[in-house]
């Protein structure tokens, strides 16, 4: 019997989990556009390497109950952002390894989500595994992007000409302590 192939882009779950499939592919990083916007205006993300993926469906018998579908998700990419120190491009390896349980709809999920450890979808008719593949990398973006050590010094101020000495700059509470002084009357 010849293997089933499976388009990731309309991916049925029910059946990848039924015969324990896997899916690996590559996509061109300017397929996934909300990931490519988040690059830094000097990267172009048409440059980057390719973000790599894997699918694997399962299905998982809980004792006393009936057959769960899991998908196990793996991808990797990287990514040039902004660095928020320099304001240079820094570059990022996303990694994600996630295992969604899938369920029969919205409320299922909702009620099962709130109560779980796991990430509970509802099944849909075909999953657009491309968008799933772009939404973890998305959260796996850092929320600071930065250089461990930023490629130009950091420009600093001159202490000596932009601040003047602690003992001359007026007390902010100068005034207030005069007020109190003075019995509250200005």
């Amino acid at each position: 019997m010849k293997p089933r192939s499976f388009d990731p882009l309309k991916l049925d779950v029910g059946v990848l989990a039924r015969e324990g499939a896997v899916l690996e592919g590559e996509w061109p990083a300017t397929s996934l556009p909300r990931l490519a916007e988040a690059a830094a205006p000097e990267s172009d993300p048409a440059q980057w390497p390719a973000v790599t993926w894997s699918a694997h469906g399962e299905l998982r018998t809980p004792k006393g109950g009936e057959p769960q579908i899991w998908l196990e998700l793996s991808a990797g990419a990287q990514v040039s952002l902004t660095c928020q120190r320099c304001l240079k491009p820094v570059r990022e390896d996303l990694a994600v390894s996630r295992w969604f349980r899938f369920v029969k709809d919205e409320d299922q999920a909702a009620n099962l989500d709130m109560d779980s450890d796991d990430d509970v979808l509802a099944l849909p008719r075909h999953l657009d595994l491309r968008e799933l593949v772009e939404d973890e990398l998305l959260l796996a973006l850092p929320v600071v992007p930065r250089h461990d050590e930023c490629p130009e010094p950091l420009p600093h101020a001159n202490d000596e000409e932009d601040e003047a000495p602690a003992e001359e700059r007026p007390n902010p509470f100068a005034a207030l302590a005069a007020l109190k002084k003075g019995g509250g009357k200005a």
